[in-house]
């Protein structure tokens, strides 16, 4: 009763969301303390919350911390290097820009949270889709997909759970698997090259033109550039099927504001559906912002370097390493205490959003498991294996990888999942390090789960609805996985 009802719950909380008939949040709280009632369970609901609530709270205070710190580090400029780097490969065009997200995500990744790319991922990706009219969904599941692939880092989270779980050294897990995880990159760039093209054919090939004086181009609107002399004079617009090859570099076009002609910011037409929208004042990665602080760029370059490294190396709890780094950062690129406040209150949104979403997805997480939901649910897939699978246990886990990272956390399937199908591996002569590595290939799908904090970070700073973001994401992320196992498979590694 109990694995159908764990099942029931997720379905619906999939449903109602995707149907936009309530808010994650709201979800993530009502549905698990309703189907908490229905097991019998009401008088134990504080329990569960208050147990879900302890263990998502140092994640929590992780992702306030680091969404303060690398909001700051964005703010003075740290990333613009690259960022313009990215943007210089774009240019103008949308095929161009869905795979620049995709370099640009699988880049960021390298530290290993997922938070952190999606923040600098929008960022500096977000002014070119909105501008441009490219669809939203496009970056964010690009993004997620790049980061799930990436995610199986050692220090990314699944791998080094995969290796405690089941007593074997991370190395052993993710070095043989770089082949498969290599295939699995190449194959988000290779979907993002073809959603940039379906960009492109929809929206028309983008050209630059010069433009002196007006805001538009044959009554097309244009964007404004932030780079060439900033007079405002660099325009991009859009021109069905030619128009100049030449003109100016398009690597700094991603700036708010006001144009020198003083036309509307951005260089909206009138007609522009988003010219209303009261979200669409974004600045982007200003070149010229107040907050830079260029003669403390090695400074911070160093700080987040050494961050990175006591993460890796554990020197401290990640949450205290950000809130030290937070605290340090704010402190020397903004000694006066108006400016400090004035960062605090510029990312206090995307904290507040983030850290609702994690306290109400202990919800979620707290009945699930203390109903003992996710045990019966993991129960019942072991044993409907077929005694004729065991002998491809590496693949029937690759297999299960997939929907149990994304319908239940990293812990559970970890360390509540894998230890059951490696003992049922091991009685059918497949070794425990193979299954080790068949576990983490469905990361790339688990990015978008809506029990992963992170992706809030990405939809939130989108302004992309949830439901939209999993309908576009799932099957693109479902196959990517799939390669990452087919490639192990073909490899000889799983």
């Amino acid at each position: 009763m109990l694995t159908i009802l764990g099942f029931v719950m997720i379905a619906t909380f999939l449903v109602l969301i995707m149907m936009k008939k309530m808010s994650p949040i709201a979800a993530l709280v009502l549905i698990p303390a309703l189907f908490c009632v229905f097991v019998g369970k009401a008088a134990h609901l504080g329990d569960y919350v208050l147990e879900g609530v302890g263990n998502l709270a140092p994640t929590a205070a992780m992702l306030m911390f680091a969404i303060v710190y690398f909001g700051v580090m964005i703010d003075v400029g740290l990333f613009d290097p690259i960022v313009r780097g990215i943007l210089r490969f774009c240019k103008a065009d949308p095929m161009r820009i869905v795979v620049g997200t995709a370099v640009l995500a699988a880049i960021v990744s390298l530290d290993g949270d997922g938070s952190t790319t999606f923040m600098i991922t929008v960022s500096a990706m977000y002014p070119l889709y909105k501008r441009l009219k490219m669809s939203l969904v496009v970056m964010t599941g690009v993004a997620a997909t790049a980061n799930g692939v990436m995610n199986t880092l050692p220090w990314g989270g699944p791998t080094a759970r995969a290796a405690t779980a089941l007593k074997v050294d991370a190395s052993d897990i993710f070095v043989p698997m770089i082949p498969a995880l290599a295939v699995g990159l190449v194959a988000v760039f290779v979907l993002a090259y073809a959603l940039g093209l379906r960009e492109r054919k929809r929206l028309g090939v983008l050209s630059l033109d010069e433009v002196l004086e007006s805001g538009t181009v044959a009554g097309e609107p244009v964007l404004v550039g932030a780079g060439g002399d900033g007079d405002g004079a660099e325009r991009v617009s859009f021109v069905k099927g030619g128009g100049s090859a030449g003109g100016p570099s398009a690597g700094d076009l991603v700036a708010g504001g006001s144009p020198a002609d003083g036309s509307p910011a951005g260089g909206l037409a009138a007609d522009d559906p988003s010219a209303d929208d009261p979200d669409d004042g974004f600045q982007g990665l200003d070149p010229n912002r107040p907050t830079l602080r260029p003669k403390l760029y090695w400074f911070n370059a160093g700080l987040t370097v050494l961050l990175l490294t006591a993460m890796i190396m554990e020197w401290l709890p990640i949450p205290v390493l950000f809130l030290l780094g937070a605290a340090l950062a704010l402190t020397v690129n903004f000694p006066h205490m108006p400016d400090q406040k004035a960062r605090i209150a510029a990312h206090a949104e995307n904290v507040l959003n983030v850290t609702g979403m994690v306290f109400a997805a202990a919800v979620f997480t707290g009945v699930l498991t203390g109903t003992g939901m996710v045990d019966h649910m993991a129960d019942w897939l072991v044993n409907a294996i077929p005694d004729g699978m065991g002998g491809q246990m590496g693949l029937v886990t690759g297999l299960l990888s997939i929907p149990l990272t994304y319908f239940m956390s990293n812990d559970g399937f970890y360390f509540g999942v894998l230890p059951v199908l490696a003992e049922a591996g091991n009685a059918h002569g497949v070794s425990t390090i193979e299954i080790a590595r068949a576990s983490i290939a469905g990361q790339a799908l688990h990015m978008s789960s809506p029990l992963v904090p992170a992706v809030y970070v990405l939809v939130g700073m989108a302004k992309v609805e949830f439901g939209d973001h999993t309908r576009f994401t799932v099957k693109w992320a479902v196959l990517t996985s799939l390669v990452v196992l087919g490639s192990g498979i073909l490899f000889g590694i799983i």
